[in-house]
């Protein structure tokens, strides 16, 4: 798989497109224009190739056997861990800019507040530091089992019914937060011209290893590359980024028992988290 090296996001960030007099970006001279103001296209909308929802169908049923047991067994974990609803329902921005309501399985406790992770995000929006996740090294509002499902990503298996409807893919740019697109730059709203997935590009070419920019530019270069072929690939990758995830994750804890109870073996540090923890520490600063 093609990999996008910082050379390339360089040359690829100032090339995606102008601002028109009349509030339009024109993103290239093939693609939609998207409205600055809105941030819906302003001419039709951008539509999927007809391709997609016959392979996100193909994948879903040959894999059912796999799936459906283990989104059984995570609902009937989630409800014995933790009281209160299986599942949790948030309002994400899909294709052209359209709304529509994502499925999880729940991780957080049902008195969690939302406002800590929203500012946080907002923060590594206007930075240049790694996505690390909020809850990377603890956090108290988790649910049991929340840090696990987080870490794997298997609490964003309920989409499965997004893709049924249409709604996602199992490949595209992840769906964002309304207030997240509403801080968009005009260039990086060209990424609504996907159906956001399960998993995609920047899943699987570092993640929370990445920034912000980083993250938009490789979403349009899916966009840009779109094809069966590079589907297929991103979704073979998944299954060993979410291994890596889980072992990441599992690091991190015994490094923060480690600095509670200095007794305890250390655990051994991956290259580049000590990155992710200088990031964290700088937004929160």
């Amino acid at each position: 798989m093609e990999e996008l090296n910082e050379a390339k996001l360089a040359s690829y960030l100032p090339s995606i497109g102008r601002v028109t007099k009349g509030g339009s970006f024109v993103v290239s001279s093939t693609a939609k224009i998207i409205d600055i103001r809105s941030g819906l296209p302003a001419a039709s909308g951008p539509k999927a190739p007809g391709w997609k929802s016959a392979l996100d169908l193909a994948c879903i049923l040959l894999s059912l056997p796999l799936w459906l047991p283990l989104m059984l067994l995570l609902m009937l974990i989630t409800r014995i861990a933790s009281p209160g609803p299986v599942f949790y329902r948030q309002k994400r921005v899909g294709l052209g800019g359209r709304h529509f309501f994502i499925w999880k399985f729940r991780t957080m406790k049902l008195s969690a507040e939302t406002q800590s992770h929203e500012r946080y995000f907002e923060a590594l929006m206007r930075s240049d530091c790694p996505m690390t996740k909020l809850d990377a090294a603890g956090d108290s509002r988790l649910a049991p089992f929340g840090r696990i499902l987080r870490a794997s990503g298997l609490d964003e298996l309920p989409q499965i019914f997004n893709v049924f409807s249409g709604e996602m893919s199992l490949v595209g740019p992840r769906p964002c937060l309304p207030n997240e697109f509403a801080n968009y730059e005009p260039w990086q709203r060209e990424r609504v011209n996907a159906l956001p997935g399960l998993t995609g590009y920047w899943q699987v070419n570092g993640k929370n290893k990445t920034t912000f920019n980083e993250m938009i530019a490789m979403d349009l270069f899916y966009l840009r590359h779109m094809s069966i072929l590079l589907d297929l690939k991103i979704m073979l990758k998944t299954f060993a980024v979410i291994a890596e995830q889980l072992f990441e994750s599992r690091s991190v804890r015994q490094r923060n028992r480690q600095e509670r109870d200095p007794r305890l073996p250390t655990a051994p540090v991956r290259q580049g988290e000590g990155r992710h923890s200088t990031a964290t520490q700088i937004l929160h600063t």
